[in-house]
C-alpha cells in the first residue's frame, strides 16, 4: 500500500508539473487545427527538387499529428501530387513533436531541451527527404497505392462549417486531442512515477548514462514502441531521473515518437520499399547524432538544465497550484469522452471522399 501511494503521489506531481503548459498546448493545437487545412498543406507540398522538402519537414513541426495520424495525411499528400521526398520529410518531423508536446517538453526538460527537439525534428525531416531525392523512388503513386483509409467524420471534414472557428478550434483542442491524448498521457505518467518510485536516484548512471552506447540502447528501445510525442516526455524525464543523459533520453524521444512496428508497414506500402529504408535509416541516424550533439551542447549550458537526475529527488516539490492544475488537466481528459460523443447532424453538403483524411482524423491517435 506504502509503494501504491508513492507512486500515486509522484505521478500526480508529474501531471502537475505538465498540467499549465499542456492546455496552453492544447489550445495552441486547437488553433493550427482551424487555421491550417489539409487542402493546404497539400497544395503547398506539391512539386520536386529541395524546396517542398524544406517547407514539409518546417510545416509538420507544429501539427498535432502522432505516427499513425500521419500517415493518413501523407497518403493524401502522394494522391494530390506531393512527391516522395516531401512526403518523407513530413512524415519524419510531424509525429516528433507539435504545440502540445513542445509545451510539455519545456514544463518537464527546460528550455534547452524543448529547443533542441524541434531542431532535431526539422533537421531529420530534411535530412530524410534528401535521401529520398537521392536514393528514393521518384514516381508518384499510382491510384491503388496507398492504403484504404477510414473517412473522417470529425467537423473539419464532414463540410459542416455552422461553427465558427473558435468553437470548432477549442472543440478539437480541448475535446479531440485530449480524448485521444488521455490513455497514453496516463499510462507514460503512471510509468514515470513508477519507475522513480521503484528505482533510486541515478542508480542506472552506469548502464545508461552518456555516450554512443546508452543512445544506441534507448533508440532501440524506443523503435519498435508507440510513444507519442507528449505522453514520451515524462518517460524520458524520468529516464535522466534515473541516469540517462539527455542525449539518451532525446535517442528514445525520436525513434519512439517517430516509428512503431503497426505503422511501418503502411509505411512501406504508401511510399514504397526504399523510401521506407531511407525513412528507418534517417530515423537511427538523427537519434544518434541529436543525441550525441544534445549531450555536447548541455555542458555548455548546464545552468539552463533543470535538475533532473538526484538533485530533483521526487521530480518537483508540488503544492497547492500544481494540485489545481493537475486537476483542470484530469479534468478536461477525462470530460473529452462523453463531450466527443456529439449527436447525429441533420444532412448537410456531401462528406468528402476518404481520400481526403485531415489533422483530425476519427480513427487515428493524434501528436501529443
Amino acid at each position: 500500500m506504502h509503494l501504491l501511494l508513492d507512486i500515486t503521489g509522484r505521478s500526480w506531481l508529474v501531471l502537475g508539473e505538465m498540467a499549465p503548459y499542456l492546455l496552453f498546448g492544447f489550445a495552441m493545437a486547437g488553433l493550427l487545427s482551424v487555421l491550417i487545412s489539409p487542402e493546404w498543406t497539400e497544395r503547398h507540398l506539391g512539386g520536386r527538387g529541395l524546396r517542398p522538402v524544406l517547407e514539409a519537414a518546417a510545416w509538420g513541426i507544429p501539427l498535432p499529428l502522432c505516427s499513425c495520424s500521419v500517415i493518413p495525411v501523407v497518403a493524401s499528400m502522394r494522391r494530390h501530387g506531393a512527391s516522395r521526398a516531401a512526403a518523407t520529410a513530413f512524415l519524419l518531423s510531424t509525429p516528433q513533436t507539435g504545440a502540445d508536446s513542445i509545451a510539455a517538453t519545456y514544463a518537464m526538460l527546460g528550455p534547452v531541451f524543448a529547443i533542441f527537439r524541434p531542431v532535431a525534428a526539422l533537421l531529420s525531416g530534411i535530412l530524410g527527404g534528401c535521401l529520398v531525392l537521392v536514393f528514393g523512388e521518384s514516381r508518384l503513386a499510382g491510384p491503388g497505392e496507398p492504403p484504404e483509409m477510414a473517412p473522417c467524420t470529425e467537423a473539419c471534414c464532414t463540410g459542416d462549417r455552422r461553427r465558427g472557428i473558435l468553437r470548432r478550434a477549442v472543440r478539437y483542442g480541448f475535446v479531440t486531442m485530449p480524448r485521444d491524448l488521455a490513455a497514453p498521457l496516463a499510462a507514460g505518467i503512471l510509468l514515470a512515477g513508477a519507475m522513480t518510485a521503484l528505482v533510486h536516484p541515478d542508480q542506472l548512471q552506469h548502464s545508461l548514462g552518456g555516450g554512443l552506447v546508452s543512445i544506441l540502447v534507448l533508440m532501440a528501445v524506443g523503435i519498435p514502441l508507440y510513444v507519442c510525442a507528449t505522453a514520451s516526455v515524462p518517460i524520458a524525464r524520468a529516464l535522466i531521473y534515473l541516469g540517462a543523459s539527455p542525449g539518451a533520453a532525446l535517442a528514445f524521444l525520436i525513434a519512439g515518437a517517430a516509428t512503431n512496428f503497426s505503422t511501418l508497414p503502411v509505411i512501406w506500402k504508401v511510399l514504397g520499399r526504399r523510401t521506407a529504408v531511407c525513412y528507418l535509416l534517417t530515423v537511427a541516424a538523427s537519434a544518434v547524432f541529436c543525441g550525441l550533439l544534445l549531450d555536447l551542447v548541455t555542458r555548455w549550458v548546464g545552468d539552463w538544465m533543470p535538475p533532473l537526475g538526484a538533485a530533483g529527488h521526487a521530480m518537483g516539490e508540488g503544492g497547492w497550484g500544481s494540485s489545481l492544475w493537475a486537476a483542470a488537466l484530469l479534468a478536461v481528459l477525462v470530460l473529452s469522452y462523453p463531450l466527443s460523443r456529439t449527436p447525429r447532424t441533420p444532412a448537410g453538403p456531401a462528406a468528402p471522399a476518404a481520400d481526403k483524411p485531415c489533422c483530425c482524423e476519427a480513427d487515428a491517435t493524434h501528436k501529443h
